[in-house]
């Protein structure tokens, strides 16, 4: 039974109600700027879920989740647009992403590894040129302006207030992984990445798994993209280029693998790099210079973190907490993985 509590013990519950209060209050010690900067970290928080549900947890690679980020964000501006209120149009958005999910995950059930990652990237590539053209839709490069989302006839203009929507709906992402994973479909998943051929011979079914892991990630993303059309104020294609696939990719890379955690650090990572390096250009004259910066950056960290740290800043902060635990006894090969014949005896 302790397997799947969602809090472990009494120090879990502690400190997870003691965090709840800080971001509940945050709006009365944050001004505009910091919570918007807060409230762009639950969005990619929401959309790092999505992507962990099938990188982290099966272990599909994905290269194209910048296009199923548009599909939500698009799919929730245009509906609202038509007059559709934001409470349908919203998870609406989401299960119309999720369709879509299926759809490429179906063809993608024979392919794994970098063909895998190359498919879904075409499929980013497919999905930024249909938002180039479908002008009727997309507006093209002319952009889609978004309207505040609306809850029973009141508009959230003000920061805090989408600020509490996005992290309402970040909880509810959350408790909805958190839950997945205790079924029998989340062990499924997480059977199908240490092991497609042990998962397989314990009756696993692949390709329906594969499939419905593609759904759950795809919708979960399209949520993310839904606020995160509306944070943006105004969509252009420009905005979910292959950059931003890669950056979701980095998020759950950075933020550790496998883990809820890792996800939500990830985020944290991702939302805080940029405005270090808008402050490093102000006094850095050299950095200011320097074309392509930010990518650049990305992808050195992305390197460094897979060479020296393929744990993730999670794992980091797990060997920092055993360390504590153990110390004096702590010995440094306690996370060197030993030789081992099977995917199944991995520790991730």
């Amino acid at each position: 039974m302790q397997d799947i509590r969602l809090l472990k013990h009494s120090g879990y519950t502690f400190w997870y109600g003691l965090l709840l209060v800080f971001f509940l209050i945050a709006p009365l010690w944050f001004n505009e700027f910091y919570l918007g900067e807060i409230t762009t970290i639950c969005i990619y928080s929401v959309i790092s879920l999505g992507l962990m549900v099938l990188v982290g947890f099966t272990g599909q690679v994905s290269l194209g989740h910048g296009a199923f980020l548009a599909i939500g964000a698009y799919s929730n501006a245009y509906l609202i647009s038509q007059g559709v209120p934001f409470l349908i149009a919203f998870p609406l958005s989401g299960v119309i992403t999720a369709l879509v999910g299926i759809c490429i995950g179906i063809p993608a059930l024979k392919i794994t590894g970098v063909y895998l990652a190359i498919a879904t990237l075409a499929f980013g590539i497919i999905t930024e040129e249909i938002a180039v053209h479908w002008k009727s839709v997309t507006g093209g490069f002319q952009g889609f302006p978004v309207d505040a989302p609306s809850l029973f006839g009141y508009e959230l203009w003000q920061t805090y207030e989408f600020y509490y929507l996005c992290f309402f709906v970040l909880i509810l992402c959350i408790l909805l992984v958190l839950n997945l994973l205790r079924t029998p479909t989340g062990r499924a998943f997480i059977a199908i990445r240490n092991s497609e051929t042990s998962a397989q011979s314990m009756g696993i079914h692949l390709s329906k798994y594969k499939v419905i892991s593609f759904a759950i990630s795809a919708g979960i993303t399209g949520l993310g993209g839904a606020l995160f059309g509306h944070r943006l104020g105004y969509l252009s294609p420009d905005a979910f280029n292959f950059l931003m696939s890669i950056q979701l990719l980095m998020m759950v890379i950075v933020g550790g693998l496998g883990s809820i955690h890792g996800a939500i650090f990830g985020a944290i990572f991702i939302g805080v790099l940029p405005q270090f390096l808008a402050i490093a250009r102000d006094y850095i004259p050299v950095a200011a210079e320097i074309p392509g910066l930010e990518a650049g950056t990305f992808g050195i960290i992305l390197i460094l973190f897979i060479l020296f740290e393929p744990l993730g800043i999670y794992g980091r902060w797990r060997k920092i907490k055993l360390y504590f635990e153990l110390f004096p006894l702590y010995r440094k090969a306690t996370f060197k993985r030993q030789k081992t014949y099977l995917k199944t005896e991995r520790m991730i």
